[in-house]
């Protein structure tokens, strides 16, 4: 028994105490089984003073989930008679088995599957959502978005159920995986974002919801446009924009014209760029607040998007006065829990800054990014991308060996 290093690391580096860390967890099992967890203080006491050296399956998962780490990886050991079990595996299976046993109780009898079903499985979607927006990109988001999609369509074997609920089953299953896709577009495993993607609108597609339907090609255009491939980002996106449920709902046109002006920004086409905003913001200004939308839009897109996609085409074009106006106004009307969406903000922020030769604010931004956020993969991509361009600007200057400095800081705070 002894002290467990390892995990005292992770947590240090997620600015983590004790009863934090308690709070994260107990948070992921609510997510994982329906139920409060009840993790303590003294939990996670005993695992820092190596007391507790193999935390249950449960909490393997939840611990993955908060820190992004097998057991092994965060100090645990095995019993030495049992063998491990590999972290995904475990992930996966549990996933299932929980979410199932909670959603769906007797799920191999006979029986009529319901509204209370579909409920259930919805609210464990909007979890999902609100995971991913404290996270982002985490490849156990993504897993548990598959794993639930595996549980509604799991549902349909298991009872009789009317042809409107077996479209919803089919819904659901589309919509975790329309998260496992956004989850790995986040995290930049393009191939794996590929690969759901075409689940994804296959299920949306029997299912007839257009919301859904909506959100995976929507996504599509966005995947292609981290993949600098604006040829297909606009065509993906074209089937979204072309979707009856935009004609309805402003709100899903303003999203779509608002992703189409941050793709034409990548083929350089500014007028196409003015115009996309434009009616983007035109249609924001017509949505009704008050009409029933889907979780995982209005827990995303307001005006502080609107202005995030502008500020991502404006920086694509080099308007980079543009670019700052908009990043600040974003900035202003980020709602508090979008703590990712703030990181990746900033960060744009400081490359509109340093594209105005504004170089000691530009660094003084990209340094105000929080270390725990700096290392999410797509905001560390854009900070190496920063750092790349700002030598170029200005290599042997004071900004450059203050951000060079900084760097080398925060690599020996983390190893």
């Amino acid at each position: 028994m002894g002290d467990n290093l390892l995990l005292r690391h992770h947590m240090a580096r997620l600015g983590l105490t004790k009863t934090g860390l308690a709070r994260e967890l107990n948070v992921e099992i609510e997510r994982l089984t329906g139920k409060p967890g009840t993790v303590s203080d003294r939990t996670v006491h005993n695992w820092l003073t190596g007391k507790s050296v193999w935390p249950s399956a449960k909490m393997r998962i939840s611990l993955k989930a908060v820190f992004g780490c097998t057991g092994p990886d965060l100090g645990f050991t095995p019993p030495a008679k049992s063998r491990p079990v590999p972290e995904t595996d475990v992930n996966r299976r549990s996933f299932i088995a929980t979410a199932i046993g909670a959603a769906a109780p007797a799920v191999n009898a006979p029986r009529r599957i319901g509204a209370a079903d579909i409920e259930r499985i919805t609210a464990r979607f909007a979890a999902v959502v609100a995971s991913d927006h404290r996270h982002g990109g985490r490849r156990s988001i993504e897993e548990q978005a598959v794993a639930f999609a595996d549980e509604a369509l799991a549902l349909q074997e298991s009872g009789s159920a009317s042809q409107r609920v077996r479209q919803q089953l089919y819904g659901c299953a589309a919509a975790f995986m329309s998260s496992a896709m956004w989850a790995a577009i986040d995290g930049r495993r393009f191939d794996s974002a590929i690969r759901h993607h075409e689940r994804a609108a296959h299920l949306a597609s029997m299912s007839g919801d257009q919301g859904i339907q909506f959100r995976i090609w929507s996504h599509a255009g966005s995947l292609y446009r981290h993949m600098r491939r604006p040829a297909d980002a606009l065509a993906a996106n074209d089937v979204a924009r072309g979707l009856p449920i935009t004609r309805r709902d402003p709100m899903f046109a303003s999203l779509a014209h608002a992703r189409h002006a941050a793709i034409h920004g990548l083929t350089g086409d500014h007028n196409a760029v003015r115009h996309s905003i434009s009616r983007a913001q035109d249609a924001l200004i017509r949505a009704d607040a008050n009409v029933p939308r889907p979780v995982w839009l209005t827990a995303h897109y307001d005006q502080a998007e609107l202005e995030s996609l502008s500020l991502a085409a404006f920086l694509a074009l080099g308007r980079h006065e543009d670019a700052e106006a908009c990043a600040h106004r974003s900035l202003a009307l980020l709602r508090p829990h979008m703590q990712r969406s703030r990181a990746i903000t900033t960060a744009r922020l400081a490359r509109a800054q340093l594209g105005q030769g504004d170089l000691d604010p530009a660094v003084t931004t990209a340094m105000g990014i929080p270390a725990a956020l700096a290392e999410h993969p797509r905001v560390a991509g854009m900070l190496d991308r920063f750092g790349t361009a700002l030598r170029g600007t200005a290599e042997g200057s004071s900004a450059v060996r203050t951000w060079h400095d900084f760097i080398e800081d925060t690599r020996r705070t983390s190893t």
